[in-house]
């Protein structure tokens, strides 16, 4: 085995991995927030909204995101093209997190589902509103309940990241393809497989131990 060669591969796929962790987490960032609004809104009386928001979820958990990803990319440059050209990182960025907003929506929902009504109503018994109910002992074991199911899908955004491959956006399998067609060695793949687990047990350690200070 020839390590000298693997460490000029993974030199060479290291420079995809800015992208792939900027993604990773710039989703975060933007699509646990949106998710969570979603799911206030599908508890609000606007039937309109909720109407909405369940339609957006339905059709975003229902499609699959590589077919998203090419929709806002073409689609927006196709429809808009008199008007501006928007960029590669920009359009799998947004597809990204509407597609992610919407599978923490339906998250935050089980999670409040999860929560036993009696615990309104003895919040209600202790003088408390609705808005001290929420913030102070309902949000909170919605997070707490969520949580696994939260890193369940931050362990599936690190493999989905991958995909920005399919809008010719620099990543980490996108160097590992160009090394193994110009090497013809299969050990540039063998490498991004391993940067990828090696993302997904960091991140997956992150999150337990966050899950452990939740319980508390």
């Amino acid at each position: 085995m020839d390590f000298t060669y693997i460490m000029q591969v993974t030199k060479a796929l290291m420079e995809g991995f800015g992208a792939t962790l900027w993604l990773f987490v710039l989703v975060l960032v933007l699509s646990i927030p949106i998710g969570f609004l979603m799911t206030l809104i599908l508890r609000c009386k606007i039937a309109p909204l909720r109407w909405l928001v369940n339609v957006y979820v339905y059709v975003l958990r229902g499609t699959p995101l590589l077919l998203q990803l090419m929709v806002v990319y073409f689609g927006i440059n196709l429809a808009f093209s008199d008007y501006f050209h928007i960029k590669r990182e920009t359009a799998a960025a947004l597809a990204f997190v509407l597609n992610y907003s919407a599978y923490f929506a339906e998250i935050f929902r089980g999670g409040l589902l999860a929560i036993d009504k009696g615990q309104y109503e003895a919040c209600k018994v202790l003088g408390m509103s609705k808005l001290q109910t929420n913030i102070h002992v309902i949000i909170p074991q919605m997070f707490r309940v969520a949580m696994p199911s939260v890193t369940n899908e931050a362990i599936t955004l690190v493999k989905d990241t991958a995909l920005l491959y399919a809008v010719s956006v620099p990543e980490i399998l996108h160097y590992a393809k160009a090394t193994v067609v110009r090497d013809s060695d299969m050990t540039a793949f063998v490498v991004a497989g391993v940067i990828y687990l090696i993302m997904n047990t960091v991140f997956t350690l992150l999150f337990t131990k966050i899950e452990k200070k939740m319980a508390y």
